[in-house]
């Protein structure tokens, strides 16, 4: 019966002749190398398996440094050289979901073989197995540290199509005139912003894997590969802070716009307040219940007090045109 180290971990063997794939066994797979020029590529799905771990890392006469590192479960993003032997430690946004989860991932390679931990279940890397089983390229001629490279391009490429499908810029004229300042809008704008923050975290994760795996020195590992990697994502990075400008740049035209509105509501009121507050002056007068008022026994008084409210009013209206008020 199987332990339930065994059933998350699945284990492939390839050559440029030939390939295995299977779930993984502690009985028959868990030599790492093989000694000839095959490849070994063990995923396993969980990181609360020390014991099975510790049996590896002896078995294989590997670095027991590897047990203390493996123990730390939220460590971040590291790369360290160990005696023939790489420790790669990443903390990967998860791209499957709608929602924005993470996981951490561990990555420990040497010249024949790739040892993958997620912390989660679930896939990054269908795309490379299909090229392993399909002897596509040149994957199933080359090293451990290539397949090591195909897996960050992946996470780098995976990345861009999440960020592209879940942060995409809309044109800020035409959102933003229709837009209004509810709540609602604000807590979309600031998860937007939260979304673009949290790729910007992973991408820099990421980018300092790149730069430190470009540096190291350990037998059989070829850091060209790298390079090529860094371009790709510092890519993606300027696209994030390109896009963090424009979404700053969004939020300050829709405030622009709204308090443009703004003042043109104002104004509007402004301008029929500056109208009415004399004829409501002259009406206030002559609506007084004193019984000395001349003007209210006057024959055409009403006529005279109306054509006074008419020539105040066209005197205003007048003084705004010149002044460009409207």
């Amino acid at each position: 019966m199987k332990t339930d180290f065994e059933e998350n971990s699945w284990v492939i063997n390839y050559s440029p002749d030939n390939y295995h794939n299977q779930k993984f066994s502690l009985k028959e797979d868990l030599l790492l190398s093989k000694g000839d020029k095959s490849i070994t590529w063990i995923n396993t799905y969980g990181l609360n398996y020390m014991e099975e771990f510790r049996h590896m890392v002896n078995e294989n006469d590997l670095d027991d440094f590897l047990l203390r590192l493996l123990l730390k479960q939220q460590m971040g993003s590291k790369v360290i050289e160990l005696e023939n032997q790489l420790f790669v430690a990443a903390r990967i946004l998860k791209t499957e979901y709608h929602n924005m989860d993470s996981e951490q991932m561990y990555f420990v390679v040497s010249k024949d073989f790739v040892w993958c931990i997620q912390e989660k279940r679930g896939d990054h890397f269908d795309w490379i197995r299909e090229r392993i089983f399909e002897n596509k390229g040149i994957i199933r001629k080359k090293r451990a540290d290539y397949l090591l490279f195909f897996i960050l391009e992946t996470l780098i490429t995976n990345y861009k199509e999440k960020y592209e499908e879940t942060v995409l810029m809309e044109n800020a004229l035409n959102a933003i005139v229709k837009k209004e300042p509810t709540p609602e809008f604000m807590f979309e704008v600031e998860q937007k912003k939260a979304k673009i923050h949290d790729f910007k975290k992973a991408t820099h994760g990421l980018r300092d894997i790149i730069v430190k795996l470009e540096r190291v020195e350990v037998n059989g590992f070829q850091t060209k590969y790298y390079s090529e990697l860094r371009e790709q994502i510092n890519g993606l990075i300027m696209d994030i802070d390109s896009d963090i400008l424009e979404l700053e740049s969004q939020i300050n035209l829709f405030f622009s716009v709204q308090g443009h509105r703004l003042n043109e509501v104002m104004k509007t009121l402004t301008i029929f307040s500056v109208i009415f507050i004399p004829l409501t002056f002259l009406a206030g007068i002559y609506g007084m219940n004193f019984e000395n008022i001349p003007e209210l026994k006057w024959p055409y008084g009403y006529f005279v007090l109306l054509g006074a409210m008419l020539v105040i009013s066209i005197f205003s209206i007048i003084v705004f045109k010149r002044k460009k008020w409207f």
